[in-house]
């Protein structure tokens, strides 16, 4: 198991349920069989910027950095498509990653993840009704 896939479960671990301990989140590592040490575990909390509060462990988000989503869209988007538990997003050529960065970085429950290619973003749902979630959702966007 790499570095990057123990603090990816980290942060998932840490933005999904209350961790108030190094020891509570080392158990829920080692419920997904990944055994890290506690040092190993420090170096990492520390690394990803994830810091102990009252309310147990949080991530520190840096400042937002770029055009919003709302901005991205209007420059860039040309159409919306759904299909099943994809919505296709169709950009002038070149802009596809800026705004699979932006819808990113909204970080919605329902989208799964995005892939962009030169001018086309698939962005995958985890069902076929939270697509249309997501669709809905991007076309009031365009209908600002």
């Amino acid at each position: 198991m790499t570095k990057n896939y123990r603090q990816g479960q980290i942060l998932k671990l840490v933005r999904s349920k209350r961790i108030n301990t190094q020891e509570e989140l080392a158990q829920e590592l080692r419920a997904q069989s990944i055994e890290v040490t506690q040092v190993t575990l420090s170096r990492d909390l520390r690394e990803m910027g994830i810091v102990k509060t009252a309310d147990g462990y949080r991530e520190i988000l840096p400042d937002p950095t770029g055009p919003s989503l709302a901005q991205v869209m209007a420059e860039y988007l040309l159409d919306v498509r759904l299909a099943q538990h994809i919505v296709i997003l169709k950009t002038s050529t070149g802009s596809a990653n800026s705004l699979a960065v932006a819808l990113d970085q909204e970080d919605w429950a329902e989208v799964a993840g995005t892939v962009a290619g030169d001018d086309t973003v698939f962005v995958a749902c985890w069902d076929n009704q939270r697509a249309k979630a997501v669709h809905e959702r991007l076309l009031s966007y365009v209908n600002q």
